[in-house]
């Protein structure tokens, strides 16, 4: 199993996965962490800039951890079999690990959308695919607490990574 981290900066966990073209690569074989390789791509190989149907150096990756990503790139991972994960966690090592131990806390995807320019305030719908309860503030003096019904293990099942 391989797990891909993003890393713009080479140290911590990095947002924007979209536009990030550093990631750490690890290798996992029965649950344990093995090596880990910088991958640096050309931006043209971003997923923010790269043709959705073409082959990505990241195609061979079972899971991205990230800091930050869109619900369209979560979506175009999924179609190539790569389970997305963002965190908010910092530690490239440490995500990994809590990842294969089951107790990595992610966070939704980033509910905007980069392929279209419009002018006008988003509600505050959300449509999480992660099994857990989560706080959030919408920034008017009061928060919300959700608990979802569709699991993250929904889709490790298809994609082939429950443990």
């Amino acid at each position: 199993m391989k797990i891909a981290v993003t890393s713009q900066n080479r140290k911590t966990i990095t947002g924007h996965a979209g536009k990030c073209r550093k990631f750490w690569v690890y290798e996992v074989e029965d649950n344990i962490m093995g090596d880990r390789k910088l991958l640096e791509l050309p931006i043209e190989q971003s997923f923010h800039e790269s043709d959705h149907a073409a082959a990505h150096p990241l195609d061979g990756v079972n899971v991205l951890i990230t800091g930050g990503m869109g619900f369209g790139l979560q979506n175009r991972l999924k179609q190539k079999g790569i389970l997305a994960v963002s965190t908010a966690e910092t530690d490239p090592n440490r995500a990994v690990a809590d990842w294969l131990a089951g107790s990595l806390v992610e966070l939704p995807p980033d509910a905007h959308d980069h392929d279209h320019d419009h002018d006008h305030d988003h509600d505050h719908n959300h449509n999480h695919n992660h099994n857990l309860e989560h706080e959030h503030e919408h920034g008017h003096g009061h928060s919300h607490h959700h608990t979802q019904i569709v699991g993250l293990v929904d889709l490790k099942l298809s994609t082939g990574l429950a443990k």
